[in-house]
């Protein structure tokens, strides 16, 4: 219930809002407002076209925003000259247009209203140059955000753009020298092959020589894990037998055989289909089999690793696909953790994912933004070593996602402040303060979800709740 009240301008003479204006300033408030008493409930909802100011005279009122499905309150106070509502109407932007936060009478209150055409004539006429300061203000703030915002959105994309031509770098590299080594290793056969056919090999001899060929494409293929010291091992037993049988350069041979997984016993199998003076040339033969299988395995690893990345890429940037889609939480993840492999470097990564959750609607390009910022700022935090945990699960009607890091934590004077834009705890010229601020926007403002952070030394969690469903289909 609303009951209208006369307006005392001696009353409002005593807000520290009004304590410096004439006389006549207070009449002309009392003649354009009016005072309002409110019993306990909404006053005004997020949302609603703006149309008044409110100034709190006595009583106690709370202010909150929506997040998800959920009122969060951010504000309670019964300070006299609290205000809230149309307070920036004298702006004429679009944002000012609608309320952006409830108000709610925690007690019986009674409120100074001024109408939002009111206030911002008042604004106008009476301090046309603070007006201007404001308006320069609330602009430029604007446009300081957006244009360090897209800074740090490319020196993210610079930093993953680095990582990514590195980890491709790699295995291109590598497939580019095993190719280059198979050329030659295939050339060596064709040669061997003409030796074999000018030869004395009769046509048992080379249906064995053929049949062992193939024995040690399959060897490869059930290669064991040898560590560096067994393998060691493995080569000096093989050189020994090799030279043993009077085959030459033994230690350039045993390598080969090594990781194609050949020990001793195999060796000795072919000894026993072979003729004594056709061992060392059967031997060769197999060598270059097992090598030209290696190097092709080599080139089918790299090649696949390339398209991992690429396939990561696309996932991270959302290439080809609508902003707006029905997505898997865990293939962006993953997506940002191959983008940042580099960076992790040797962090133990721990993936605490919860498979039986559903797909979501999401903006996925914008929430792997998100993951960056999260996971980046846990690197950082530890220093190159320590345990980074990625857990999903569901929370009543949301999705849950937890990026926790063993770093040293953040520091009790400071957690509260972390998500303001431009505050940052990194030295100056390592970060802009704009990373959290911006994770924290998508997602809340745009996925209408809740981020939020638990610290203390060796356990830093930052938690994103994301609705379930989209927030259009519940209305």
């Amino acid at each position: 219930m609303v009951e209208t009240l006369s307006c005392d301008s001696d009353e409002l003479r005593t807000l520290f809002l009004f304590e410096k204006f004439t006389d006549e300033q207070l009449r002309w408030l009392c003649r354009h407002g009016h005072v309002e008493r409110h019993e306990p409930g909404y006053v005004l909802r997020e949302g609603e076209p703006a149309t008044c100011l409110y100034v709190l005279l006595d009583g106690t009122i709370a202010l909150s925003r929506r997040v998800g499905g959920d009122e969060v309150e951010t504000t309670r106070t019964d300070q006299r000259g609290a205000y809230s509502g149309a307070w920036a109407a004298f702006l004429e932007n679009e944002a000012t247009r609608t309320y952006n936060a409830s108000m709610r009478a925690v007690t019986t209150v009674r409120l100074f209203t001024l109408s939002a055409g009111d206030f911002t004539l008042l604004i106008r006429k009476w301090f046309p140059m603070a007006l201007h300061l404001l308006e320069g203000l609330f602009y430029g703030t604007q446009r300081n955000q957006r244009a360090i915002g897209e800074r740090e959105r490319l020196l993210a994309l610079g930093s993953l753009s680095a990582g990514l031509t590195h980890e491709l770098n790699n295995p291109a590299a590598a497939a580019v020298r095993a190719t280059s080594l198979l050329r030659e290793r295939v050339a060596g056969m064709r040669r061997k092959l003409a030796l074999i056919a000018g030869g004395a090999w009769d046509r048992r001899q080379l249906e064995t020589l053929i049949g062992l060929q193939e024995r040690a494409v399959e060897q490869v293929a059930k290669t064991p894990e040898l560590s560096p010291m067994e393998a060691a091992d493995r080569e000096d037993e093989l050189s020994d037998w090799f030279e043993h049988r009077g085959i030459s350069g033994a230690f350039e041979l045993a390598p080969n055989f090594v990781q194609a997984g050949v020990d001793v016993g195999w060796l000795d199998q072919v000894a026993a289909l072979v003729d004594d003076g056709m061992l060392e040339g059967a031997i060769r033969w197999l060598d270059y089999t097992l090598e030209t299988e290696l190097l092709m395995d080599e080139i089918e690893d790299s090649t696949g690793r390339i398209s991992t990345l690429v396939t990561a890429a696309k996932q991270y940037s959302q290439m080809d696909r609508a902003p707006h889609q029905i997505l898997d939480v865990h293939e962006l993840l993953d997506s940002t953790l191959v983008m940042l492999s580099r960076k992790i470097g040797d962090v133990r990564v721990v993936k605490e994912y919860d498979r039986t959750l559903p797909d979501i609607p999401v903006y996925g390009a914008e929430l792997n933004q998100v993951w960056t910022n999260l996971i980046d700022n846990a690197l950082q935090a530890m220093g190159g070593e320590g345990t980074l945990t990625i857990r999903t699960g569901r929370a009543e009607d949301t999705v849950e996602i937890e990026v926790a890091d063993t770093g040293p934590g953040i520091p009790d004077d400071v957690v509260g402040r972390i998500f303001e834009p431009f505050f940052t705890t990194k030295p100056v010229g390592e970060g802009t303060g704009l990373g959290l601020d911006i994770s924290w926007r998508i997602v809340v403002n745009k996925h209408h979800g809740d981020l939020s952070v638990r610290s203390v030394p060796g356990d830093t969690r930052f938690r994103v709740r994301l609705p379930i469903r989209d927030s259009a289909d519940e209305s």
